[in-house]
């Protein structure tokens, strides 16, 4: 797996520097059981208002050709070619209720923190995890039955990295390009003094 560690202004931990979202994946490598084990385990110690824990994570494996056909059909056709090359695929879902049926307005707050925890283990791991926002949500509901009381924010493509020299060309560019992010002062407001 090759690097593209981010340029920071200050020291973090490697594995937060040396996350990010390729989509040049190994179509030929599944990830290990014990593996997947460790990004579930690492997804489910993540933060959540009163520890509701209201991620719902379905993993969807390219042997489960039906359904991951299903799957992928629902992905905006640029995310269908590269993420059709990632063993897994992640639906990420969050009930949108408490136990007690009141709403919980924080629920995607939280399962965006289980998918970091999940991102940065998956890095630890070797693997690469690439979330997208392009897909048909009522095609995806209907296509593997979720409750209408769950949200679903996004899908995943998870796998190994291709090697640099077996990267298709449509990729290369992107997938070699500089990482680049905002300023920190775009977001990073101190109060008035």
């Amino acid at each position: 797996m090759f690097s593209k560690p981010a340029h920071t202004k200050t020291d973090i931990h490697p594995l937060l520097q040396n996350r990010w979202s390729g989509r040049a994946f190994d179509p030929d490598r599944a990830i290990e059981k014990e593996k997947i084990d460790a990004l579930a385990e690492a997804a489910r110690w993540a933060p959540s208002c009163m520890n509701a824990q209201p991620w719902r994570l379905t993993a969807i494996f390219r042997e489960q050709m039906a359904i991951w056909t299903s799957v992928k059909e629902c992905l905006a056709a640029s995310n269908q070619t590269w993420a059709d090359q990632a063993p897994m695929l992640l639906v990420i879902a969050t009930e949108t209720q408490f136990t007690d049926g009141k709403p919980n307005r924080w629920a995607a707050y939280d399962t965006g923190a289980a998918m970091m925890a999940l991102s940065i283990e998956a890095t630890h791991q070797g693997l690469m995890v690439h979330q997208m926002g392009g897909f048909n949500p009522e095609r995806l509901r209907e296509s593997l039955a979720f409750p209408t009381d769950w949200n679903l924010l996004a899908v995943a493509a998870v796998g190994y990295q291709l090697p640099k020299d077996k990267i298709p060309a449509a990729l290369v560019e992107r997938e070699l390009a500089e990482r680049s992010r905002n300023a920190i002062e775009t977001f990073w407001k101190a109060p008035p003094t």
